[in-house]
């Protein structure tokens, strides 16, 4: 009797865990720039266009979804190939026991059959990422463009993540530096002290920032996405009180004062910044296999990533809308609309003011390990097999691949903090690939391989509730309409 399948998760989490990972994953600070560019191209439109992202991207997650559950389903087709030849070539050496292997062998088959008639190939529980999925389908060629896609992608993200994070406390910890030097803006900001009399620069600042995050959060990275778990809850539930918190705010200065001006409805000239804006604003597809893995009941993945996009979306274009006709004049980063303009307001709205500007640090600081770690799991998987010497295959898998994913983002930053040009000008056109080119090409591919190797006959229970070829050729349009639009953003500056 053969053990077919044994997948095992000693490190597992409920369902509604992996959905406030999927949610954290999903929501940055690109969600605070929403509100301004929703001002510049139109509420109306913006409502339209970010309701549209969010179901392709939903679409797109569920083609992820189905790639990974093919892909298990061909790994344990070769492994019972595997085996049948093992059988045959037992039964040849050994012609002896012809008869005794025969009987065996299909005593082996019919055990097979009733494994395989009351258990699917199609799994989820294990974690196959893209990179992975990229080597069984995509052809040389294919895998080349894709690493350079995700790669570029992921590491321009940890360097965003790296300098917002450090920015950000840089400023809550020189907040007071501010007014003093308010007018002096001819001189070099970062050489600035960060404290009247004190030698320590806003630079300086900066760099303890960044090292003190690396410090932190660095190690996660050396172990799997389920260390994060509490990291993550404690995360949802501040982004939650803090989205929260800013559209009460709205809402009432709203109803107490009135709307403010008349925000356009439809700005076509805006329609490329909106889409720079939303590019990333619903992207979690390249940590979709870290995330699914360790879920313990996923028999209702696809509801809960599809209630996840629902709660996104709507947190969005109400955090927008709200902004839009709360604020005359609304800020690019919209907590900075909330800090109280008055320097004896030291009561709650000074709490509020240091809560919202801490916001961009614990969103992103829980998304960094998830990225970083997804990082890691594809470079493994770009470098398995090419080296050889098995006494530090260990090393090399838990110590040199983390610290490959995690120094060059961190490195890049201490020296400089001017990386969002180049950064999103990288990950515009890779996250446009990753999130829709990629997850398409996928799903043809895997829906092809599948039915010639398996038929028709065993189901992918987690196959994507949009089989239709059309789906495929609609998100292959709209991505290449997306390129256009990211080519207009960077050509109009």
């Amino acid at each position: 009797m053969y053990i077919l399948y044994f997948p095992i998760s000693l490190n597992s989490f409920h369902s509604q865990v992996g959905l406030i990972f999927v949610f954290n994953l999903i929501v940055g600070t690109g969600a605070l720039t929403l509100p301004s560019i929703f001002h510049r191209a139109g509420w109306i439109l913006s409502t339209a266009v970010i309701i549209v992202l969010a179901f392709i991207s939903g679409v797109t997650s569920t083609f992820v979804i189905e790639s990974i559950a093919c892909s298990a389903a061909i790994s344990k087709w070769k492994s019972l190939q595997s085996r049948r030849r093992d059988n045959e070539i037992r039964t040849h050496e050994n012609a002896d026991e012809v008869l005794n292997e025969s009987n065996e062998s299909e005593n082996d088959t019919q055990g097979e059959s009733l494994l395989l008639s009351s258990r699917s190939f199609y799994r989820l529980d294990q974690k196959i990422e893209m990179g992975e999925m990229a080597s069984i389908f995509f052809n040389d060629a294919g895998r080349t463009t894709f690493y350079v896609c995700f790669i570029t992608y992921l590491y321009g993200d940890l360097s965003i993540y790296s300098a917002a994070v450090a920015k950000s406390l840089r400023d809550v910890f020189c907040h007071s530096l501010n007014a003093s030097y308010s007018n002096n803006i001819s001189d070099n900001f970062d050489a600035l002290p960060c404290w009247p009399e004190r030698t320590v620069t806003r630079l300086d600042a900066y760099r303890f920032s960044l090292v003190t995050f690396a410090v932190l959060l660095g190690p996660f990275v050396f172990f799997n996405v389920q260390k994060t778990k509490y990291i993550q809850v404690a995360t949802a539930i501040f982004r939650w009180f803090a989205f929260l918190v800013m559209i009460t705010i709205a809402v009432v200065k709203i109803f107490t004062e009135g709307p403010q001006k008349n925000p356009p409805m439809i700005n076509f000239n805006g329609l490329p910044a909106l889409f720079g804006a939303c590019v990333y604003s619903f992207m979690c597809h390249h940590s979709l296999p870290s995330l699914i893995a360790p879920i313990n009941n996923k028999s209702h993945i696809k509801v809960f990533m599809g209630l996840d996009y629902l709660m996104i979306c709507s947190f969005y274009v109400l955090l927008a809308i709200t902004g839009v006709f709360a604020f005359a004049n609304l800020e690019d980063l919209y907590t900075l609309n909330f800090i109280p303009k008055s320097e004896q307001n030291m009561g709650f709205l000074k709490i509020i003011e240091y809560f919202l500007a801490l916001f961009p640090v614990f969103t992103l600081s829980a998304s960094f390990p998830v990225i970083a770690i997804t990082l890691k799991n594809n470079l493994q998987t770009l470098f398995s097999g090419r080296i050889r010497d098995r006494s530090y295959s260990s090393i090399i898998r838990r110590v040199v691949f983390p610290l490959l994913a995690i120094s060059p983002p961190i490195i890049v930053t201490f020296f400089t903090e001017s990386v969002t040009n180049l950064v999103s000008f990288t990950g515009s056109y890779a996250g446009t690939s990753i999130q829709y080119f990629i997850p398409a090409v996928l799903v043809y591919l895997a829906r092809k391989v599948c039915k010639n190797l398996l038929g028709d006959g065993i189901v992918n229970k987690y196959r994507s509730p949009f089989q239709s070829k059309l789906w495929i050729i609609f998100v292959i349009i709209w991505a290449s309409g997306c390129l256009i639009m990211v080519t207009i953003k960077f050509s109009i500056g």
